[in-house]
């Protein structure tokens, strides 16, 4: 459980901003308000520069809206939770990447709900983070470059690279693919990946790397056929690079 987060509130109307602050400090004493602000513009350089874990953020607001916030923001490194009287901003708020959407006036059931789901995904990310600094520490350690070092959401998995078919860029995130049908998901990029496998791996495509042990067919039209039978594209790109290691 987390002992304190950090929380900033982006509203243009005074009152809306005292009254969630009153709720905020009533059922979440674990949540530090670090900042409040009636004008989206001073809120922007105020997230940026104190980096908070959690942003409530009113949608219609004078000059600059909710959405419009978050896209002047570089990095959304933070978890946001729309507070709004217009329901109709519903679905671009999730697609804006929020954690929860409450309605004005605000219901306690509402408000506990969207914060708990924030609290997970910080917590989540946290570990992320966690894991990931430690195998920075562990990979300069470990010189059996037969295994990966793979940071999950549940800790670190240490995986023979012999039992690896192919690994995936996946929505920012890695998908390792397994002989025994299993995957996992890696906070790491691809790109991280590319660097940490030997020379039995190849990049096929933008988003995969092959195990080249587990290859068992080339098909003209652009695909690896491994060993379970599984399709890995081929970019037109690297075809010519995939068969001058077999000339």
């Amino acid at each position: 459980m987390i002992d304190q987060i950090t929380a900033v509130i982006v509203d243009d109307e005074i009152t809306n901003i005292k009254g969630l602050q009153k709720k905020i400090k009533k059922l979440f004493p674990n949540i530090q308000i670090i900042g409040t602000y009636q004008k989206p513009e001073l809120a922007i350089s105020a997230i940026k520069e104190l980096q908070p874990q959690l942003v409530f953020l009113d949608i219609q607001m004078p000059r600059i809206n909710g959405f419009e916030l978050l896209e002047a923001l570089e990095l959304i490194n933070f978890q946001v939770i729309f507070v709004t009287a217009f329901s109709e901003y519903a679905i671009k708020a999730f697609k804006q990447n929020a954690i929860d959407y409450i309605l004005k006036p605000i219901d306690d059931s509402d408000l506990k709900s969207a914060v708990h789901k924030a609290l997970e995904a910080i917590e989540s990310q946290n570990s992320v983070e966690q894991n990931t600094k430690l195998l920075q520490l562990i990979s300069t350690m470990v010189t059996d470059n037969n295994k990966l070092i793979v940071p999950t959401a549940k800790g670190l998995s240490f995986i023979p690279q012999d039992e690896v078919l192919h690994i995936e860029g996946y929505e920012g995130y890695t998908k390792i693919h397994l002989e025994d049908s299993t995957t996992l998901l890696s906070s790491y990029n691809l790109g991280k990946f590319a660097k940490m496998v030997s020379s039995d791996f190849f990049k096929s495509h933008k988003s995969h790397i092959v195990n080249l042990n587990k290859v068992r067919h080339f098909e003209n039209e652009g695909y690896l056929v491994l060993e379970n039978k599984e399709r890995v594209p081929i970019s037109r790109a690297n075809k010519k690079a995939f068969l001058e290691l077999f000339n």
